[in-house]
């Protein structure tokens, strides 16, 4: 384990001293949190020699791990507003960041939104491999925290759960890396709203290249989830704008609870897995690019809860993925319609052409709403301007995914709403990028 240092402590004190100072606005019966993204130029974990072409490929490179997890997660049977920004690369590339604190007096924290997690984690004192960057909850200091016996139900509603003595352990593995986790309760503060006996993981040993210098906030459907662990509060009910990657301040929000949610929104159903449960699912028709309806066999997009094939929104992928037959359609489409010839690659990208094009729109085509991208959402640039690429791919070919996943990128200025209770997911244009 990396030494932690005094002067990194107050380093890390004063920083979240700063973050924690804005206001944070509560509407009825709603709350807010400001979001940003975790490479953005207000964030602490923002790696600072990196052109921007090499950010980009940065976080497209970590995707791959991303997809592996999404593929990978266990087939069994088993109104408040906060800010949102962005920050250095967390476990399994959760690029957008809200703050929080937890405890008695609260600690403040930042904390990645994870749409496709449950549980909550937080590296805690004597982590073996937490990064020495990690911000850590410091248990000792906190007059509520206390360890979940292995008794208590929710040992049985985290993933792999065993048992040291009395105390709950979990184990958790994201394709290369994984951690094990205490089951620990403390109360949590989120925009405005105190929550006690809060159930969370604390980090004590991590494995692998991905070492989480934060903490990780779950807004997936699992009863672990903030959503369940709040539900007398926020009504299962949430929505998101995420800024842009170079937002400079945490302009994103979370909002939290059915209240000053968005009236005119256009939604499509939100469909059930019962064997990956917490994914939030929906029903992808088909993809036009320009006025072309793209040639995907329908078997690409169709749902099957059996495989677990389909189509899910996901806030920590940096880059929509498709099936390869589902993606060979697009981009062949794309590149007939652009009609250049300089098609070249960068990094993961396979589409990308030297100086300015005329790039077609794309549309996701869902049951019941059509969601048209706008440029800054459908391509990317390099540093200097002069290469542009189609910000989509297929699955790394070292990754058996059956999924589609619709990416953070993808979802930028945009009002994304999770209504679990009425079984629908909107989307709206709003744009949150300052």
């Amino acid at each position: 384990m990396a030494a932690i240092t005094p002067s990194s402590l107050l380093l890390h004190a004063g920083l979240l001293s700063l973050l924690l100072a804005a206001a944070t606005a509560t509407i009825g019966e709603g709350s807010t949190l400001r979001i940003t993204h975790a490479y953005g130029p207000s964030s602490p974990f923002r790696p600072q020699k990196l052109s921007w072409a090499d950010t980009l490929l940065d976080i497209s490179s970590n995707d791959a791990s991303r997809l592996q997890y999404l593929s990978s997660l266990a087939v069994s049977t088993r109104k408040a507003v906060a800010p949102v920004a962005s920050g250095r690369q967390i476990l399994q590339s959760s690029n957008y960041i809200v703050r929080a604190g937890l405890g008695n007096p609260p600690q403040a924290m930042l904390m990645a939104l994870d749409t496709s997690n449950d549980a909550a984690w937080l590296p805690c004192p004597a982590c073996a491999g937490c990064s020495s960057s990690s911000i850590i909850f410091n248990s000792g200091k906190s007059s509520s925290f206390s360890p979940i016996l292995c008794g208590d139900v929710r040992c049985q509603q985290v993933p792999n759960p065993t048992c040291q003595g009395t105390r709950c352990f979990f184990n958790m593995t994201y394709g290369a890396s994984s951690f094990q986790a205490a089951l620990s309760r403390d109360t949590l503060h989120i925009a405005g709203d105190d929550f006690p006996g809060y159930a969370f993981g604390c980090l004590k040993r991590v494995r692998g290249s991905s070492l989480p210098p934060q903490g990780l906030l779950g807004l997936g459907r699992g009863p672990l989830s903030l959503l369940s662990q709040t539900h007398e509060t926020y009504r299962s009910t949430f929505s998101y704008c995420l800024p842009g990657l170079r937002s400079g301040n945490f302009s994103g929000s979370l909002r939290l609870g059915p209240a000053a949610q968005p009236v005119n929104i256009k939604t499509t159903p939100l469909l059930s897995n019962p064997r990956r449960p917490t994914l939030y699912y929906v029903n992808m028709t088909g993809i036009r690019v320009g006025r072309r309806l793209a040639a995907i066999p329908p078997a690409a997009l169709a749902f099957d809860p059996a495989t677990g094939a389909g189509t899910v929104f996901d806030s920590g992928t940096m880059f929509t993925r498709l099936v390869a037959p589902a993606y060979a359609a697009v981009r062949d489409e794309f590149r007939r319609r652009v009609a250049a010839k300089n098609v070249s690659s960068l990094g993961g990208f396979d589409t990308c052409y030297e100086g300015p094009i005329t790039a077609p729109t794309i549309t996701f085509l869902f049951t019941g709403m059509n969601v048209t991208l706008p440029q800054e959402n459908a391509l990317i640039h390099s540093t200097a301007g002069n290469t542009v690429c189609l910000a989509m791919a297929a699955a790394p070919d070292n990754v058996n995914s059956v999924l589609n996943v619709i990416a953070n990128m993808q979802q930028q200025n945009h009002r994304i709403l999770f209504d679990v209770p009425n079984r629908r997911l909107g989307v709206a244009r709003e744009l949150c990028t300052v």
